[in-house]
C-alpha cells in the first residue's frame, strides 16, 4: 500500500479525495454513510509509485486487507441513504466503487492466501451454526443434494461450460462448475430475511449449504490437481481418493476439536480463565484443523467443517466459563459477518479488473462477441436452476413411489415449495473464495486455462442469482403461511417450564441444606423469606403453560421495568463520575455488568 497520506481508515485516492465509506448494516436492508473529504495531494514518500498512478491506487493483498473493513464500518457519518437491495450486493457494488479508475484502488491477490484466509473460518461458523436436530432429522435429503446433486452439476453443468465456452478447456470448465455448486444460506437469510421461508425447507438449505460448500470444494481441488498436473484423473481412484481426504478430514477436526477442549481444560486448571486467550485460540482453531488436515494430505476444508460441528456439541462451550462463552458468541458473530463481508467487498474491487480483461479478451478472439460473455452468464445460471429443480422434482417422486413407508420431506412439498427450494439455491462467499484460489499460474509458469473467464463467469453468476432470488423469492413467498413461529414459541414455553420446575426443587433442597447448616448462620425468616420470593417467579413461569398470555404480559411488563431502571442506573453512573465521585475503572466495571443485564432483557424480546 502507497505510504502517502494512508491510515488504517482512510484511503487517499488519486484525485485528492478522503474516502472513509461507513456502514450501519440492519436486519433486511443496508444503511450506508459516505463521508468524501478533499485533502491536498501527498508527493514525499510516493515517489517510487509514479508508474503506478495511471492505474490507480495500488497493493498487494496482504497489505489491502486490513484496509478493506473500512468499506464495512469505519469513518464518519455525514449523508445517510437507505436502500432496500441484499447486504451482498451493497458490498459489491461499494467494492467496485472503490476500484473504479475514478478512484483507482485495485488489489492484487494470492490465491493460496486468500484460500487459507477466508475458507477456514467460513465453514467453521457454518459447521458451528448447523441447527442438529433439523441436520439429523433430514440426513437423507442434505447429503441427497449436497453430495449427489453436486456431482450431477459438476459432470453436466461442467460438459455444458466446455461446449458453451469455446475458451475454456474441459478440466477448468469441471473446477466452473465445481466452485458454483455450493449454496449460501448467509445470501439467502440476506435476501428474504430471517424466518420467511419454512422451518420444513431452511432446516434443510442450512444443512445443503454446509455440506455442499465441503463437496464443492473438494471437488474443485481434484480439478485443479488434475488441471496442474499433479493428480492422475481415473473414476475409481479419484472416489478412493475422495473417501480418503473427506474421512481423513473429518477425523482431523474432530481430533483438534477435542485436543482444543483439553488445552481450555489445562489452562483452566493452572489459572489461566482469561477470556481473550481462550477466544484467541477459538479464533485459532479452523486454521489449525484446516492447516493440520492439508499437512497431512487429507481434507483441511471438510476439517473444518467438522471442528465447527464438533466445538458446540461436544461440552467443550458448555463447561467453558460464562464471560468466555458470552464474547465468544458475539466475537464469532462479528468476524462471521467481517469475513463474508470482506469476500463481497474483494470481489467488488475485482469486479472491473475482471470485467476489462474478459472484454479486452473477447474483442481479440474473432470467434467471440462481447455479448456472448453475457449469455453465458445467463445460460449458466439458468442451467443451474434447470438442474436444481429436476433433481428436487425428480427425488420428490422417488420418495413417493420407492420409500412409502418413511417418505423424505420433499414427498410433502408443493411445487411451489420445488421452486423456492430452487431459486433459493442463491451463489455466494464460498463460490467467490473458491473461484479466487485458483492459481494463477501452473507449474511450468504458463498462465491457468482461462483463469480470467473463470473468475468472471463465477462472479456474473453470484451478481445474477442474486438479482433473480431478490425478484423472484418475495413474489413466492407471498401470502404464504409459515407456522413455525408457534411452534417454537410453544417449544420455549414447555421448556421454560419445565426448567422453572426443576429451579424450584434445587432452591428448596439449598434452603434445607442451610437451614440445617450452622456455620452459615443465616436468619430462617430471611431465608424462607428469599426463598419464597425466588420459587413465587419461578411457580408463575411454571405455571405460564396454562396462562399463555397472562405469563407474555407479565414478562413483557417486567422487562419493561427491568430497563427503565438499567438504564436510569446507568445515567447515574455517568453523574457519579462527572462528580468524580467514582474513578473510570469503577464505572467500566459498573457498565459492563449493566450491558450484560440489558443484553440479556433486550435478547429475550
Amino acid at each position: 500500500m502507497p505510504a502517502a497520506g494512508l491510515s488504517s481508515s482512510t484511503f487517499v485516492l488519486k484525485n485528492g479525495w478522503r474516502w472513509p465509506p461507513v456502514f450501519i448494516f440492519r436486519t433486511h436492508h443496508v444503511t450506508f454513510c459516505v463521508n468524501l473529504k478533499k485533502v491536498k495531494p501527498r508527493h514525499d514518500a510516493s515517489l517510487h509509485h509514479k508508474k503506478h498512478r495511471k492505474q490507480g491506487t495500488h497493493g498487494n493483498f496482504l497489505h489491502n486487507t486490513h484496509h478493506d473493513p473500512c468499506g464495512l464500518a469505519v469513518g464518519g457519518i455525514y449523508a445517510c441513504i437507505t436502500l432496500q437491495l441484499p447486504l451482498p450486493l451493497m458490498q459489491i457494488a461499494v467494492g467496485a466503487l472503490l476500484a473504479w479508475p475514478t478512484f483507482g484502488l485495485h488489489v492484487e491477490f494470492d490465491p493460496e492466501l486468500f484460500l487459507v484466509l477466508f475458507i477456514p473460518p467460513l465453514l467453521f461458523a457454518d459447521g458451528w451454526k448447523t441447527p442438529t436436530r433439523e441436520f439429523l432429522e433430514h440426513g437423507r435429503e442434505i447429503f441427497g443434494l449436497a453430495l449427489a446433486l453436486v456431482l450431477v452439476t459438476v459432470v453436466g453443468i461442467g460438459f455444458l461450460i466446455y461446449w458453451l465456452v469455446p475458451g475454456i478447456p474441459l478440466i477448468p470448465a469441471f473446477a466452473l462448475a465445481a466452485v458454483l455448486s455450493p449454496t449460501d444460506a448467509v445470501a439467502l437469510s440476506g435476501i428474504v430475511g430471517e424466518g420467511r421461508i419454512p422451518k420444513k425447507i431452511m432446516g434443510i438449505l442450512q444443512g445443503e449449504a454446509l455440506m455442499n460448500d465441503a463437496s464443492g470444494l473438494v471437488s474443485l481441488k481434484f480439478a485443479v490437481a488434475v488441471a496442474m498436473g499433479t493428480m492422475v484423473f481415473t473414476v475409481g481412484g479419484a472416489t478412493l481418493e475422495f473417501f480418503k481426504v473427506a474421512i481423513g478430514g473429518i477425523l482431523a477436526g474432530f481430533v483438534v476439536s477435542w485436543l482444543y477442549g483439553r488445552s481450555l481444560r489445562f489452562l483452566s486448571r493452572w489459572g489461566g480463565d482469561e477470556p481473550a486467550t481462550q477466544i484467541v485460540l477459538l479464533f485459532l482453531l479452523p486454521f489449525a484443523s484446516y492447516l493440520i488436515a492439508e499437512h497431512i494430505g487429507v481434507s483441511g476444508i471438510l476439517a473444518a467443517v467438522a471442528a465447527g460441528m464438533t466445538i458446540t456439541r461436544s461440552g467443550v462451550m458448555r463447561r467453558a466459563p460464562l464471560a468466555m462463552r458470552l464474547r465468544a458468541n458475539s466475537t464469532w458473530a462479528m468476524l462471521e459477518f467481517v469475513f463474508n463481508g470482506m469476500v463481497f467487498l474483494l470481489l467488488g474491487l475485482q469486479l472491473p479488473g475482471i470485467l476489462e480483461s474478459s472484454l479486452a479478451a473477447a474483442e481479440a478472439d474473432p470467434n467471440v462477441e462481447t455479448w456472448m460473455l453475457f449469455t453465458d452468464i445467463v445460460l449458466i445460471y439458468a442451467a443451474l436452476m434447470l438442474v436444481r429443480f429436476g433433481w428436487l422434482w425428480a427425488m420428490k417422486k422417488f420418495s413417493l413411489r420407492f420409500l412409502k413407508k418413511k417418505p423424505m420431506e420433499f414427498a410433502n412439498w408443493t411445487s411451489r415449495e420445488i421452486l423456492i427450494a430452487s431459486f433459493a439455491g442463491v451463489r455466494g462467499a464460498i463460490t467467490l473464495a473458491g473461484v479466487l484460489s485458483i492459481p494463477l499460474l501452473l507449474p511450468n509458469g504458463s498462465g491457468f486455462p482461462a483463469r480470467y473467464e473463470l473468475v468472471f463467469l463465477a462472479a456474473g453468476v453470484i451478481l445474477f442469482s442474486l438479482f433473480v432470488g431478490v425478484i423472484m423469492l418475495p413474489l413466492l413467498l407471498q401470502h404464504l403461511e409459515v407456522a413455525d413461529h408457534a411452534q417454537q414459541l410453544k417449544e420455549e414455553r414447555i421448556a421454560r417450564a419445565a426448567t422453572a420446575e426443576v429451579a424450584i426443587i434445587a432452591i428448596q433442597k439449598m434452603e434445607e441444606r442451610l437451614a440445617a447448616d450452622t456455620e452459615e448462620n443465616i436468619d430462617n425468616q430471611l431465608l424462607t423469606e428469599v426463598s419464597s420470593r425466588v420459587i413465587g417467579n419461578l411457580r408463575r413461569r411454571a405455571d405460564g403453560r396454562n396462562d399463555v398470555e397472562s405469563s407474555i404480559q407479565e414478562e413483557n411488563l417486567e422487562r419493561r421495568f427491568r430497563l427503565a431502571a438499567l438504564r436510569s442506573e446507568r445515567a447515574e453512573l455517568y453523574h457519579l463520575r462527572a462528580t468524580r465521585e467514582i474513578s473510570n475503572e469503577t464505572l467500566q466495571k459498573l457498565l459492563h455488568d449493566l450491558d450484560l443485564m440489558e443484553a440479556l432483557l433486550i435478547e429475550n424480546q
